[in-house]
């Protein structure tokens, strides 16, 4: 539903619109996200929207993702963010989806990073706890400073995984993301693919000269842009071969992210992203 978070600020789109523009377009699901609840503290009515949206059109839940962050210095404010993921791992259960889309967190400007690492470390053994208790998967979202190369990633969830003693921790490699750490998508999905539990299927672009217009800064300086699925500069056609060589026969979510209405953009990237996987 990330594809659709413009509009949505507009007020023009909530969440059970979200799920019968998804099967207008003929997909196979739909991903949910906290974010777009507008009263955070009860979700009961949305909830019972959402769901008749579901009923009416037949598109299963693939994911509930989380937007979590453990990069917080106050230990009852990383507490908070374990309740968070918890709360997804419920809100799953009430959609039957298999899987949790989380994040480990951003940096902290004067906390050493081996810190913050271990934060992230010990928030996503807990909320892996819980998860596995409810039958539910952990995938974690390349993004941010400390958690965002693949390296990082693979790192960070063999040792959530070594410490609980599960497999309930996996990935999301998001195919866009790679790149504001300067990293090859396809590379980078490669390195994280046998832990991956679903994907982000994301295009940028470089930004052109003089672009004025909102922007990704990776870290050496390059701006880039959101583009349709399969008319930016990512080789998706490489990162799905990358996936599939390790058997993932997960979820493949769009994540259209550019400034264009998506009310063109999306149906666009739909029709391409069917070329990549099937």
């Amino acid at each position: 539903m990330w594809s659709y978070v413009a509009p949505w600020k507009r007020g023009e789109i909530e969440a059970p619109d979200f799920v019968r523009t998804a099967a207008r377009l003929g997909v196979d699901g739909v991903e949910l996200l906290d974010f777009f609840y507008r009263d955070k503290s009860d979700w009961s009515a949305e909830t019972d929207q959402i769901r008749a949206a579901l009923d009416e059109t037949g598109l299963p839940v693939g994911v509930f993702s989380v937007g979590n962050d453990f990069a917080q210095a106050d230990e009852a404010a990383r507490d908070e963010q374990i309740a968070v993921i918890r709360r997804g791992v419920d809100q799953a259960n009430v959609f039957g989806a298999e899987v949790v889309r989380v994040f480990a967190g951003g940096d902290l400007p004067g906390t050493p990073n081996e810190t913050v690492f271990e934060w992230f470390l010990h928030g996503l053994c807990e909320a892996s706890y819980y998860a596995a208790d409810k039958g539910v998967k952990l995938a974690l979202e390349n993004h941010g400073l400390i958690a965002g190369r693949s390296d990082q990633v693979s790192d960070l969830i063999h040792k959530v995984r070594i410490a609980t003693g599960t497999d309930t921790l996996g990935a999301n490699p998001d195919t866009g993301n790679f790149l504001l750490v300067n990293e090859d998508s396809t590379d980078a999905v490669r390195g994280v693919a046998k832990y991956a539990y679903m994907c982000h299927f994301k295009d940028f672009e470089v930004a052109p000269p003089n672009w004025d217009g909102h922007a990704y800064a990776a870290l050496d300086g390059t701006k880039f842009i959101g583009s349709a699925i399969g008319e930016g500069g990512v080789d998706l056609g490489s990162c799905v071969d990358a996936l599939r060589d390790v058997g993932f026969d997960g979820w493949v979510n769009i994540e259209y992210e550019s400034t264009e209405d998506p009310a063109s953009g999306v149906p666009r990237s739909v029709l391409n992203a069917r070329r990549f996987v099937r």
